[in-house]
């Protein structure tokens, strides 16, 4: 309320509220603002669990007399219908709650559910298809399909988008009596469920909403599909319908004969469901285990969170996107709550106290590395500890309110927890509304079932004296073979038909291990389907053609070995790259909370070998841009110096801040408005010349983030940073000073917390959104000056960074995938990748080809053209999260 209402976002690096149309576009991550005060109406009913009743009239008085839904703005179906949607429901219920208890809320009429009946009809155009299934975007005040909506053209939905409606539209139908909200979530539904591949019972990630054929094939727990699965089960709680238990069941026994590899959860193909799509997993996939709870499948739900733990232990935060050897492949951390959420319910199921522990970590981290001055700040970077100006409305909504209950007991509760559902935002609906005004008929007799002979069905409505004992040796039993998963072990996943083979881990020959010039090895390409192209540039083609494999099995070799080409090809492009350091921001009042993602500079002080960094307090330099002598050298000297960029090149700037005597540079990008959130990140090149003689660090901020520096000069006057590969821990950056301690808010007070633990020191996005984590580094020089070689790179351009000449970059009209150095590779090992991958195009014809130099074997492209069984490969490194 102080900083950005009533804008639907705070800003919490910049103090200010995100209204849409008025910052950079952050492309569809912004369908989720729709200007009608997002954060306030998703955090109602956390107000109301956190004890905070007075702050919970007051903030319903608002939402009734300031919320505008009468907007002419595109908005997501989805997020509005999990965030607003149900944020007003949720608000409803436990509104409704207080009033009958009498002490608060006795004006209360209903108001927010007349808002969300109102907003229930404003989401219903998005439903105007044969299919049912809905439009991914609606307009608030013009719907879809007319000129002033700029809406109603897509042709594609993530299976989650549309599945994940009836709870709220449900509830609203219920609250209400107007049956027409449930009767069309039902319907989508029910055309998701006949539209799953009958053979694998699997859903894939898109579907076309006019067609219902699958766009994207392949199948997991997480991005894209993973609240359709959570929204079944919950179905059937909150409605009693058999119907959606029966497919929960169906899909969930799929899930675990292909999906699960304990404690790995691995995207496969919906109709070869044996082969894995994918060898990486997303963050969102966290809520799992939770929902495995939920079903009475306890084991691999504890199985799984404790991987997940591990890599949060290693990363402090859970990576966007991290391999299946545990290495980041996404590093952003939007501050996600769906682990969270498994935590907590892992522990109401078990008992325990292990997950309080885990808790604790959760609060102590984000106390530690995402509290700023104004806010919480999402991780741009989890290996430095960068930030982004960010704080989506589900941190409040969801990760307040799950690691509260986590803490809280019965009697710090104003009302029973166990009589409402969590929605997917952990919005609350009433258990009663499942005997309230049922227009619905409860069975679908049109579906067929398939009988499902798995004993662990006999516990979807376990009785949890049997399942679960509230016996701590039960889940550290589970927990013990997996505590060294992350750190001490480099598990390589066996695909399921190697195991059905016995063929053991290796399949005929490892991508890694492949050179062009082994007889041999052409022999069992040729077998696999896989032949070579010698093309007149000297270069060679890798084709594969399943078809021409000498039999099925051969063929998914093929393709195994295809996408370990690919793989392969994106680490070691990696590799080559410089990754992104921090700058963060030590003195008064941000004491390091503070922490800026930056580019690093192919030539001065590697701060990756310099682990203490450099630090100092920060000075504007004359001539601003650093391309003549330095004329005011004396506010420069032993300081880092600021500088603005263009007109020369990068090394020239440093070589005048060096002469001047500062101890560093950063150059602030002149491109007004320019940020690490929309931009991808580069690496600053030399001039051409030996560079040996810059000896200071160099770094790069877009201007947004420079501007966050400058805003703190103008304030505060002295400004000390810190430079360096990796943010510091405070207690490291003041040496044991007293600084601020900043525990989560007043509303996290844990003061009964001495008999379980110590007390603390210091979302969801939809699938549909299609943000990626990933930073491409490349290399840029600043303009050449008169006379200067003219090969020297554009300052405006970016091209990927690279250790030498012999490495490449090939992009083509249906691809782009990065270059490697070598055709072999070693073994990883068990750490953490430097980059994430560059984003793949879609590819759209029939076979898979790959292209490197005859001479030195670099693989100089990898062009896929994959066929239907394959699909999903195509699509590895563009999956929207």
């Amino acid at each position: 309320q102080e900083h950005a209402y009533p804008a639907d976002e705070l800003m919490p690096l910049t103090c200010r509220g995100r209204v849409r149309g008025q910052e950079p576009s952050r492309g569809d991550v912004d369908d989720a603002l729709g200007k009608f005060s997002l954060t306030l109406i998703d955090t109602l009913d956390t107000l109301v669990v956190l004890n905070k009743t007075k702050e919970f009239e007051e903030a319903v008085k608002k939402v009734i007399k300031d919320v505008n839904l009468d907007n002419d703005i595109v908005v997501s179906v989805f997020e509005t219908n999990i965030r607003v949607l149900g944020g007003l429901l949720g608000g409803h219920s436990v509104a409704i709650m207080l009033k009958e208890k009498g002490e608060y809320m006795q004006w209360y009429n209903g108001e927010l559910l007349h808002m969300a009946k109102e907003l229930g009809y404003k989401l219903l155009p998005a439903f105007n298809t044969t299919s049912g299934l809905p439009y991914p975007r609606v307009n608030l005040k013009f719907g879809v399909r007319h000129p002033e909506a700029r809406t109603g053209t897509e042709t594609d939905t993530c299976t989650a988008c549309a599945g994940t409606l009836i709870l709220e539209f449900a509830a609203l139908s219920r609250f209400t009596g107007t049956s027409i909200f449930e009767e069309y979530a039902r319907k989508a539904l029910d055309f998701i469920w006949e539209k799953r591949q009958r053979s694998s019972n699997l859903v894939g990630v898109t579907i076309n909403i006019h067609t219902g054929d699958w766009v994207r094939k392949d199948s997991g727990v997480g991005a894209g599909i993973d609240s359709y699965y959570e929204y079944l089960l919950k179905a059937y709680v909150l409605l009693g319908d058999d119907s959606f238990l029966e497919r929960f069941n169906t899909h969930y026994d799929a899930i675990m004969r292909y999906i699960s590899q304990p404690p790995l959860l691995l995207d496969v193909h919906i109709h070869k469901p044996m082969l894995n799509a994918r060898t990486w997993m997303d963050s969102l996939l966290a809520f799992f285990p939770g929902l495995q709870v939920l079903k009475g499948d306890i084991r691999p739900a504890i199985e799984t969170h404790e991987m997940l733990y591990q890599v949060i232990k290693k990363h402090n935060f859970l990576p966007e996107a991290f391999t299946t050897d545990f290495r980041v492949h996404w590093a952003q951390h939007p501050l996600r709550p769906e682990f969270a959420e498994s935590t907590y319910f892992l522990y109401k199921a078990t008992g325990d106290p292990y997950y309080l522990e885990v808790g604790k970590t959760l609060i102590e981290n984000l106390n530690k590395y995402a509290r700023v001055p104004c806010g919480f700040a999402a991780m741009k970077d989890v290996r430095t500890g960068s930030h982004e100006d960010r704080m989506d409305s589900f941190f409040l909504a969801e990760m307040f309110k799950y690691l509260y209950l986590l803490f809280a007991d019965k009697e710090d509760m104003i009302f029973d927890i166990e009589d409402y559902i969590f929605t997917t935002e952990a919005h609350l609906l009433p258990l009663w509304l499942s005997t309230t005004n049922q227009t619905i008929p409860k069975k679908n007799t049109t579906t067929e079932y398939t009988e499902l002979d798995d004993s662990n069905f006999d516990w979807t409505c376990p009785n949890t004296q049997i399942l679960f004992p509230n016996d701590p040796m039960f889940a550290q039993s589970i927990r013990e073979p997996l505590k060294n998963v992350v750190d001490k072990s480099c598990p390589r996943g066996i695909s399921r038909v190697e195991e059905s083979l016995g063929s053991g881990p290796k399949p005929p020959l490892r991508a890694r291990d492949f050179m062009a010039s082994n007889p041999e090895h052409l022999e069992i390409l040729k077998k696999m389907g896989v032949s070579l192209i010698h093309l007149k540039d000297g270069r060679v083609q890798l084709v594969q053609h399943a078809v021409q494999a000498a039999s099925s099995l051969d063929a998914e070799d093929g393709l195994r070995f295809m996408q370990e080409m690919i793989e392969l090809s994106s680490q070691q492009q990696k590799e080559q790259q410089l990754p992104p350091r921090a700058v963060q921001i030590v003195s008064h009042p941000f004491f390091g909370r503070v922490v800026l993602t930056a580019g690093p500079a192919q030539f001065g002080m590697d701060l990756s070998k310099h682990k203490a960094g450099t630090r100092g307090f920060v000075a504007t330099i004359k001539p601003y841009n650093g391309c003549s002598e330095i004329t005011n050298p004396e506010a420069v000297k032993e300081k880092i110096a600021l500088m603005q960029r263009g007109q020369c090149m990068f090394a020239e700037k440093a070589r005048n801040i060096q002469k001047a005597g500062a101890i560093g540079g950063i150059v602030i990008d002149d491109n007004e408005g320019s940020s690490s959130d929309t931009a991808p990140l580069f690496q600053m090149a030399g001039d051409g010349k030996n560079t040996d003689d810059i000896t200071i660090p160099m770094l790069f901020l877009f201007n947004k983030e420079g501007n966050i520096i400058l805003d703190a000069i103008r304030e505060y006057e002295a400004v000390e940073v810190l430079l360096s590969d990796k943010a510091k821990d405070r207690a490291t950056i003041f040496k044991g000073k007293m600084i601020p301690n900043y525990i989560i808010d007043s509303n996290l007070e844990m003061e009964n917390m001495d008999q379980k633990l110590s007390e603390n020191d210091s979302h969801k996005q939809n699938s549909e959104e299609a943000t990626s984590a990933s930073q491409d580094v490349g290399a840029v020089s600043e303009e050449p000056e008169e006379g200067e070689n003219s090969d020297v790179t554009d300052p405006d351009s970016l091209a990927p960074a690279h250790a030498d000449s012999d490495s490449v970059s090939i992009s083509n009209q249906d691809s782009y995938v990065p270059g490697t150095d070598e055709a072999s590779a070693p073994e990883p090992a068990c750490t953490q990748g430097d980059h994430q991958p560059q984003e793949q195009k879609p590819e759209t014809e029939s076979n898979s080809k790959v292209n490197w130099d005859n001479k030195v074997q670099p693989m100089e492209s990898i062009l896929a053209d994959w066929n239907e069984d394959i699909e999903a490969f195509e699509m590895m490194e563009k999956d929207e999260l």
